[in-house]
């Protein structure tokens, strides 16, 4: 898979491209990730991307003609059905949950758009941007956070990526639940014994031990989940 990424500090991405699993996936060849540097395609002497906003009010905001020279000439080479898939990381945006993490996973090529100050000119997003993403009802600084968190929920995705593929099919929000608890060594902690079942060596017990303690645990945490599962069935 291939993700690139548009942003005015493209130095974030280093540590994060080179480390745990994502570092081990651009290794091997499983993830290809391209970081470009959204003041390479200004055409100021001071490689402007903001000025103030019509209307008035504070703060800057990020000026279209870039921001469009940029995806256009990202866009160029490829055919329109296989042209990379332009995200704006926006709080406006479609919720990353697990579903929008598969069908993103399912494209051949995103392009990640990470604003800054005040926002984006509205007419990059009616240009050039095919869908706005958003990890929360919240406001960061910037898109670049967000942008690392769809990367690796995507990269979770790809064949290889994950050592155990069926751990990922058993993670939280996959099937509705929430995960069950996990133990392990030592079997004592603070007073606090590992359940007897884990340790029973009946692997159909403990698939029904597990089920059970991921409904608990749903029903505790999170029991809009429930109720959504109710609704889509």
């Amino acid at each position: 898979m291939r993700v690139g990424v548009l942003t005015i500090f493209p130095e974030l991405f280093g540590p994060f491209l080179a480390t745990s699993l994502v570092g081990r996936a651009v290794d091997r060849g499983l993830l290809a990730v391209e970081v470009h540097d959204l003041r390479d395609f200004t055409e100021d002497r001071h490689r402007s991307v903001d000025d103030e906003p019509y209307g008035g009010g504070g703060g800057m905001v990020m000026t279209a003609p870039p921001w469009i020279r940029a995806v256009r000439a990202m866009s160029a080479a490829a055919e329109p059905e296989t042209r990379p898939w332009r995200v704006l990381l926006s709080p406006q945006g479609a919720p990353l949950d697990d579903a929008k993490v598969r069908e993103l996973a399912g494209r051949r090529e995103l392009l990640l758009l990470c604003g800054r100050y005040e926002g984006i000119d509205e007419r990059v997003r009616l240009a050039v941007v095919d869908e706005e993403v958003s990890i929360g009802d919240y406001v960061l600084s910037g898109g670049e956070l967000p942008a690392m968190v769809l990367i690796e929920a995507v990269s979770r995705q790809i064949p290889g990526v994950v050592g155990q593929a069926d751990s990922v099919e058993r993670e939280s929000f996959r099937h509705g639940l929430l995960d069950h608890p996990h133990y392990t060594r030592p079997p004592v902690v603070e007073g606090l014994a590992v359940p007897e079942i884990l340790l029973s060596g009946d692997h159909a017990a403990i698939a029904r031990w597990r089920h059970e303690k991921a409904l608990e645990a749903t029903r505790a945490k999170r029991p809009d989940l429930l109720a959504k599962g109710q609704d889509d069935t």
